[in-house]
């Protein structure tokens, strides 16, 4: 696999020695292990992760998704700030920020998201906002 790290990304990464298989939203992706749910999804879309509305420290709820974990028999909600990546997590729901953010890597897979029923959708402006950064 060829190094695609930059010094930058390097900064905000735990150490990690390689790269581990997650599913979000039927769609497969690699990330760091070792590092947060969040961090992870920045790993994916680094040009947009950082300009969500996240707080990194579980006040927001803007990151909550519902996961299964490789060795759980149903999914159950987390914070992806506060919960390390494991290989073979399977992400089922994402709050509308995460899935805003994520659209462009998600591709159909993101309108058919349905947000977990306690968050509150981000006000259309940030959705205009996430749409021009996309382009």
């Amino acid at each position: 696999m060829a190094d695609t790290s930059t010094p930058l990304m390097d900064e905000i990464f735990r150490p990690y020695e390689k790269l581990v298989e997650i599913t979000i939203l039927g769609k497969t992706f690699l990330v760091p292990e070792r590092n947060s749910l969040l961090r992870a999804f920045q790993f994916i879309s680094p040009e947009t992760i950082p300009y969500g509305r996240f707080c990194w420290n579980q006040e927001c709820q803007y990151c909550k998704v519902s996961c299964q974990l490789s060795d759980d028999d149903q999914a159950r909600p987390i914070l992806s700030c506060k919960f390390l990546v494991s290989d073979g997590m399977n992400i089922s729901e994402m709050a509308p920020e995460l899935v805003g953010c994520l659209r462009s890597k998600l591709g159909a897979a993101a309108p058919a998201a349905n947000p977990p029923s306690e968050i509150t959708k981000p006000d259309r402006k940030l959705d205009n906002q996430n749409e021009k950064l996309e382009r």
